[in-house]
This record gives C-alpha cells, structure tokens and sequence, in this order.
C-alpha cells in the first residue's frame, strides 16, 4: 500500500477517490479551506492526522482511523460509508457520523450533536459521547463499556444491546424497538416511553416518569431511583429490587417491589388491570 505521510492538504478534494493508502501523519487543515478530502475511497488508514475541514470522509468503503484529533470545523464528518473502523480518535464535529454500515468504534471520545444517526450494524467499546440526539433511527448496536452524555438518545432504533454503560440522557429509547440494557446506570427523565420490547436487566434507573406507553416492558433485578409516576399505560413485567417512589395507573402485566412510596389507581383513560406485588 502506498503511504502519505508528514503532509498538509488545504484544498477541495485533495485526496479524492484513491485506494489502498495509508494516511500518516497529515494535517487537512488550511487557508483554502477544501473539503471532502478523502471521498469515494476504499482501503484507506487514516493514522494520526489532525483534520480540521468539513464533510472529509464520504461514500467510503473500508476506512480506517486510528488515533488523530477531528476538530469543531470538521463536520459531518463520516456519512454513507461501509465498514468504518474509528479508533484511539476523538471527534469535535457536528453530525461526525451518518448513514453507515458496519461500523466499529474503540477507545473513543466524541462531541458531536447528532451523533450517529441512521446508523447499521455498529460495534462500539470504550467510547465516551457526548451528543443531544445521539444514534437516532439506528439499528444494530451493541455497546459495551459505554459512557454517554445527552438527551434524545437512541430514539426509534431497533435491535440494540448494551451493557456495563452509564447514560445520563433524558427521552432515551423513545420508541425503540428490542432493546436490551445490562448491568448499567440509566440517569435521565422519561425513559423509554412507547418503547416495545425494552428490557433492562441488573440496571439502576434514575429520574422521574420512567417507562410509560410501553408494550411488551421486562425489568429484571434492577433497582430504582427517584422515580415517580412510573409505567403509566404500560404493559409490564418487573421485578424491582427495593423499591420504587410511586407507580401509576399500569395497564397490564406485573409489578413485583419490596415497597413502593404510592400506587396511583385513579382516572385511568384506560382499563388498568397490572397485578402490583409487595416482596417480602
């Protein structure tokens, strides 16, 4: 493979459509402020580099980074791309990452609104993000040591699996679709509202009204914090160690705790029928 290395690219396209390089060492960055420097390429590393120009890394198959630093001016940065390693990096940009395909994140720090989006088949481990509508409409995630920062987050995905995680962000899973959370903290306000087949497992949840709307909803020895109003119009199967502030008007299923503060059975718009256990 032919290597570019100690080099500084400014203009529009500089590197584009090539194939079978490796990128070490360079800085895109410049007065003549181009973009889209490496798009349309396939078997490209990218190693060490500071890139500091906009929509750099379209339409990519094959692409790898390994160390380097995207700035607050590299924006849009990784979008329409198939098989994307991003690794040891950390990511400044707006929308850094959009519409790939198997996609796979290691040593990661990224802060980047709208992170993620449309995303299949994503891998991610020891990453740390902070984004306010972070992986909205993907499907595919499995997540491990992750820690995220934000609101919004994982919004209509689909078939996502995540464990040893703290995510501080309200609205998460709004709408998700076969969702797994293991052994993780979720700190946030209205968790998982019209989600169907959320299951969270050995998880601390935090913050009030969780878990409302939901169809098909399993909580399986987690604990809870603060959390009030709970699983309103929900159909429900949780076994909660401890016990949980209030629960309200759950339309079906079973909620097994060893207390709950208050159990609100009033007005309901639907019929509420969900069996609430006191453990012993």
């Amino acid at each position: 493979m032919k290597t570019i290395e100690h080099e500084t690219f400014s203009e529009e396209r500089a590197l584009y459509n090539v194939h079978g390089v490796n990128v070490v060492s360079c800085r895109f960055a410049g007065e003549e402020d181009g973009e889209s420097f490496l798009k349309e390429c396939s078997d490209v590393t990218v190693k060490d580099c500071y890139m500091d120009l906009r929509y750099p890394l379209w339409h990519n198959e094959r692409l790898r980074i390994e160390g380097g630093e995207m700035t607050e001016k590299c924006r849009a940065a990784i979008w329409y791309g198939t098989d994307i390693t991003v690794e040891g990096c950390t990511m400044y940009g707006i929308k850094a990452l959009r519409e790939c395909k198997k996609v796979t994140l290691r040593n990661l720090k990224a802060v980047s609104p709208e992170f993620g989006w449309r995303c299949g088949s994503v891998d991610a481990e020891n990453v740390d993000i902070t984004s306010e509508y972070a992986f909205f409409e993907s499907r595919g995630i499995r997540a491990k040591n992750f820690t995220l920062h934000g609101k919004y987050s994982f919004q209509y995905t689909k078939d996502v699996e995540i464990a040893n995680s703290y995510l501080t962000t309200k609205d998460a899973f709004w709408h998700a679709e076969n969702v797994t959370v293991r052994d993780s903290v979720i700190d946030g306000e209205y968790l998982g509202w019209y989600s169907d087949g959320l299951t969270l497992v050995n998880c601390h949840i935090k913050g009030t009204q969780p878990l409302c709307y939901c169809k098909r909803l399993r909580l399986i020895g987690c604990t809870t914090e603060n959390c009030d109003l709970a699983f309103e119009y929900s159909d429900v199967d949780a076994e909660i160690e401890g016990g949980i502030l209030s629960v309200k008007n759950p339309l079906s299923g079973r909620i097994a705790a060893q207390n709950f503060g208050e159990i609100i059975l009033k007005d309901p718009k639907y019929p509420c029928r969900a069996q609430i256990v006191k453990k012993a």
